[in-house]
């Protein structure tokens, strides 16, 4: 099958083929290649190679998020009011995709060592042009197909690319700086801190998460979008109201900050917990951060059958529960005088293992509450919706900047120091499992109000269709 196919002659529920899918997926794989770079170790950059102070750095890291805050319904509002000539969504992937690969390597280039104003330049300016392709990337999905089932089928291979891009983020770009870098004369094996060996791995990185974008736009085909009547009357307050008015929109909005901030958290803190707590090698370094994502092969590919049998939100408790006993695990090991690096990796794996599947299908819930927001306004703002989900999505990882930052000031970590304080290590050991495991208690209890099911969200389309139909 080498293009869509229309199920049963209804329009909008169509089949996609599986080079379309790993298309569509491609994307996130290309966007992972470069944002996870910047969330797993664009702090550690800056506080241990380009010479930030924790405290200025994790200020900046809110105020980039304060901007996207102000950045990205006007984002969402433009994509859904516009339909550039290369489409109206994918066009981004191409428009917006050259000038982050450049900013994405400018942001690791260690030219103004230093200098806050630079960081701030090219942090927002990367941080931006991510809304401006994340934004329209995550309202595609939605354009392809409404069928439930394909959406389940595309967000599992877009999570599952996504966590291919995770691997090759957490596992490769320790091996890669270790490469690039000169041997240390001390013989040390830790993470190497030369600044060219970032420069280049950041490089190779961008510049593959680049070919993808533009392969991810090749493959995708927009077929349930808005026409140009409905679209001219897209606005900005238009956000609030289907904030106000589209109750499953506000449950996975606070998901999304919840489930995004114990993430990043997790993620800006694993190259300290390593480097400073377990004083690991570059390449046990590699295999710790690998295991945030390796799961995912063997997981994503399963969460449909998962989702059949035991429903959607069983699953969300099931694997957030199983996340948090994998915290729990790593707490307890790190605290034992001789950790055991075998333990470390288990606890790792476990904990990953739950973090992946709930917070991979969240994404699914995206289309169902563009749906639920078009069936009760008549609008499929489809670029608002997620604007709104990226504008809370952004707010977890505004956490997840400023609260490893003000927590490693607090406690007064020293890059320079072999050994950091019992305080220092205590501070990290609880960025990389308390307060993480404390935002996932949260997590369940917020999408345990979520409502939309799969029969009442199938309904919900069939009744859109056949209104369309009827005009």
């Amino acid at each position: 099958m080498n293009d869509s196919t229309n199920v049963n002659g209804s329009t909008g529920f169509y089949k996609l083929s599986w080079l379309q899918r790993i298309g569509f997926g491609s994307g996130d794989l290309a966007q992972n290649l470069i944002y996870q770079t910047v969330c797993m170790y664009l702090l550690f950059f800056y506080t241990d190679i380009y010479g930030l102070d924790a405290g200025d750095a994790a200020l900046m890291f809110l105020v980039v998020r304060l901007v996207d805050v102000l950045w990205d319904p006007l984002v969402g509002t433009y994509v859904d009011k516009h339909t550039p000539r290369l489409g109206k969504y994918r066009a981004y992937l191409v428009l917006a995709g050259v000038p982050l690969t450049g900013l994405a390597i400018l942001c690791f280039w260690n030219g103004f060592s230093g200098s806050l104003l630079y960081a701030y330049v090219t942090y927002v300016g990367l941080s931006m042009l991510y809304t401006l392709i994340n934004v329209p990337y995550g309202a595609l999905n939605s354009s392809l197909t409404r069928d439930t089932n394909e959406i389940t089928i595309l967000t599992s291979t877009r999570m599952f690319m996504a966590n291919v891009g995770g691997l090759a983020v957490g596992s490769g770009i320790p091996l890669l700086v270790a490469l690039f870098a000169p041997a240390a004369s001390d013989g040390s094996s830790t993470l190497p801190k030369d600044p060219n060996a970032w420069f280049i791995t950041m490089t190779i990185y961008a510049l593959v998460g680049l070919a993808l974008l533009f392969f991810c736009f090749s493959q995708c085909k927009e077929r349930v979008v808005m026409d140009e009547k409905e679209t001219a009357n897209v606005k900005v307050s238009d956000l609030w109201m289907e904030f106000r008015t589209n109750r499953p929109l506000r449950v996975i909005a606070f998901f999304f900050i919840t489930a995004f901030a114990m993430m990043s958290v997790g993620n800006a803190a694993g190259s300290y917990f390593m480097t400073s707590n377990l004083h690991a090698s570059a390449t046990e370094l590699s295999i710790f951060m690998g295991l945030g994502s390796l799961p995912s092969f063997f997981f994503m590919p399963l969460v449909p059958a998962i989702k059949r049998t035991i429903g959607k939100k069983n699953m969300f408790y099931a694997f957030l529960g199983i996340a948090i006993v994998g915290m729990l695990f790593l707490y307890g090991v790190a605290k034992m005088e001789s950790p055991n690096m075998t333990l470390v990796y288990i606890a790792q794996f476990v904990k990953s293992t739950g973090v992946i599947v709930a917070t991979g299908y969240m994404w699914a819930l995206v289309p169902e509450v563009i749906s639920y927001g078009e069936w009760k306004s008549g609008k499929r703002i489809a670029g608002i919706v997620n604007a709104l989900t990226g504008i809370f999505y952004k707010a977890g990882m505004a956490l997840g900047g400023v609260v490893p930052g003000a927590v490693l000031a607090y406690v007064a970590y020293n890059k320079d120091a072999i050994e950091q304080t019992p305080l220092a290590e205590e501070g990290i050991l609880w960025l990389v499992c308390i307060i993480p495991a404390a935002l996932l208690l949260l997590a369940i209890f917020i999408i345990s109000k979520y409502e939309l099911t799969d029969e009442v969200i199938d309904n919900i389309n069939r009744e859109i269709e056949n209104r369309n139909n009827n005009k």
